[in-house]
């Protein structure tokens, strides 16, 4: 079984898909074309799902980090006789610049050794097994290197190497001197197309340097934040436009699939897909480490992928594929063993079936945060709100009014019986609120008293039943004690302003309750349907960071805060948890939410003087 950390990885992008790579220079995941398409290597998940690796022959100190202002991965090897640095890249287009990353990323992953000093003998070794390991490919040698067939794909390796061939597995030996560099490329293209040629090294070695310029374009753009962690925001800010799929807009949650939240355990979903539940915390995530462009990309696919659920009677799907789809049905994977035996190992997510009805909150929040401050037709920069998206965000404010008392299955996706979720009513607050301040947007300035008075209603309820006098806080759900640290989100949402006596208590409650020895905080502690445990949540600890700096708060806020933050890896990627009985990250990686958190915790900590 795979057994190696989860935060030993590195990411690599090209705005379409995603590869990562282990300190000891091994591709153990990599997706092509998309995020959500079927593993190429997958060691991640099993030790026979594939890898290519490129290593020293000898033992070696080994430093890593990313070039500059970019998601160029730069591993230095120091050896006894010599040093090595090896560069690793998924290929963006040719040119590309600024916001057009990942327009015409070819899918080509870009591996290049360059000895700096002495000499270092290096091992590679090339094992592709496509469709998470169930294909073993036939190789054939060709000209600048091999061509492997098997499924659906072909395989191009461009390697200028004296390879040995044998088990669908292509091994090499080379001894680098210094000044010398060695450039190998990975193309993947459909078997029915044309195979593509093999990249000279100087190919390589170009698109290489292009892709760093790419990145280092993109960066220049967004250097907005000025505050405490500038660097930590600067580089969430590159992760989410990392996890972007570039021709739709939409960002997945993470890179991978069943990464668990219990080592060992079940609790492993594919998260590469987008949620709408993270689209008003992502847009101002977006606002602060990027610009408008995404935040505006990001709302177009949202609406787009949504567009007609709610005209046809049905409730608004929870999530989407990358390109818009709807039926993302989940399916296991028998073959594979789990990281660390976590089985089963999962494709697809059959949470996109569930009923959530906080997700029209987070759709008019983030309306409201692009649109708000709308003059008449046109917002700068982002041209009209055009009718038919009036039209899908009205019927979001009436299906949020007609459906508030229904019970559902929390942001959590609960897999167990429906309940009166408080986040789920805050959020219908959220979405009556913010359609009452778009309404002169939306054209829709009749409906502002009913959707006045139903906000009302929800706020009533929020305060009577929600509040629960014995636990001295806002509780999880309607008539129980639990508490849930999606409670934190009332102060971020307005509900109620920071210096209220029962944020104070809440917040308070969370930070005493839900928080292990090390500062991070759990979920909640109540049962939810699935056997074994979870880790601590790294976002919720950023929320309490966030909360505590409304609360005024800010010296407990920044510690909060640093301690969420330590548990980045050493070229700054955040994990989904934390194991609380060994420190260890855990949960698909790199975790959009994570940084997400990190992002709007910092500003409002630098905002508020903490």
């Amino acid at each position: 079984m795979s057994t190696g950390p989860i935060s030993d990885h590195a990411l690599l992008s090209d705005c379409r898909s995603a590869a990562l790579v282990t300190s000891g220079g091994s591709v153990d995941w990599l997706c092509f074309p998309r995020f959500d398409s079927p593993a190429i290597f997958a060691r991640l998940l099993d030790d026979d799902a594939g890898h290519w690796s490129i290593r020293p022959a000898r033992p070696a100190e080994v430093t890593r980090r990313y070039l500059d202002d970019s998601l160029v991965l730069e591993t230095t090897f120091r050896c006894p006789d010599g040093t090595v640095v090896l560069l690793d890249a998924l290929a963006l287009g040719a040119r590309e610049r600024g916001h057009s990353l990942g327009v015409s990323s070819p899918g080509v992953l870009l591996r290049e050794a360059t000895c700096v000093e002495g000499n270092v003998p290096l091992e590679m070794v090339y094992a592709p097994r496509p469709e998470f390991g169930l294909v073993h490919p036939l190789m054939e040698p060709v000209r600048g290197g091999l061509v492997a067939r098997g499924g659906a794909h072909v395989l191009t390796l461009s390697a200028p190497l004296d390879l040995r061939m044998g088990d669908s597995t292509a091994r090499a030996e080379v001894t680098l001197r210094a000044g010398q560099r060695l450039s190998l490329a990975l193309q993947a293209s459909w078997g029915w197309a044309a195979e593509p040629a093999c990249w000279s090294p100087w190919r390589v070695h170009r698109r290489i340097k292009d892709t760093v310029a790419g990145w280092r374009s993109w960066s220049r753009l967004h250097t907005g934040y000025r505050g405490p962690w500038q660097e930590e925001v600067g580089q969430s800010g590159r992760v989410l436009r990392a996890l972007t799929f570039s021709p739709t807009g939409a960002i997945v949650a993470a890179a991978t699939t069943s990464l668990p939240e219990d080592v060992g355990g079940e609790r492993n979903w594919d998260y590469r897909y987008t949620w709408i539940r993270d689209t008003s915390f992502t847009l101002q995530a977006l606002a602060t480490a990027a610009c408008e462009a995404e935040e505006t990309a990001f709302f177009a696919f949202l609406a787009r992928a949504s567009a007609t659920q709610l005209e046809r009677g049905m409730d608004l799907q929870i999530m989407y594929g990358v390109g818009g789809e709807r039926d993302l049905s989940e399916r296991l994977l028998p073959h594979l063993t789990g990281w660390r035996g976590s089985a089963p190992v999962r494709v697809g997510n059959d949470a996109w079936r569930q009923r959530q009805i906080d997700v029209y909150g987070e759709l008019l929040d983030a309306a409201h945060q692009l649109y708000g401050d709308l003059d008449g037709d046109t917002l700068r920069g982002r041209g009209r709100l055009d009718p038919l998206t009036r039209s899908f965000l009205v019927g979001v404010a009436e299906t949020a009014a007609r459906r508030w008392q229904e019970p559902d299955q929390s942001l959590w996706e609960v897999r167990g019986p429906s309940r009166h979720y408080l986040h789920s009513k805050l959020m219908c607050w959220v979405a009556l609120d913010r359609a009452v301040a778009l309404a002169p947007v939306l054209g829709a300035t009749g409906r502002v008293a009913d959707w006045s008075r139903v906000r009302e209603r929800i706020r009533e309820a929020i305060l009577t039943q929600g509040w629960n006098e014995r636990a001295g806080a806002f509780t999880q759900a309607f008539g129980t004690e639990d508490l849930d640290a999606s409670a934190l989100v009332m102060p971020l949402v307005g509900f109620l302003p920071g210096d209220d006596p029962r944020v104070r208590a809440t917040v308070g409650a969370v930070a005493t309750r839900l928080t292990d020895a090390r500062g991070l905080v759990h979920r909640y502690h109540s049962t939810d349907g699935l056997p074994g445990g979870e880790g601590t949540f790294l976002l919720c600890t950023f929320w309490l960071a966030h909360a505590l700096a409304l609360t005024g708060q800010g010296t407990a806020a920044r510690k909060v805060f640093e301690t969420a933050a330590s548990y980045a890896n050493d070229v700054g990627l955040l994990a989904e948890e934390v194991d609380s009985a060994t420190g260890e990250p855990i949960g698909n990686f790199p975790q959009a939410f994570s940084h997400i958190g990190l992002i709007n915790a910092a500003r409002a900590i630098r905002d508020g003087g903490g």
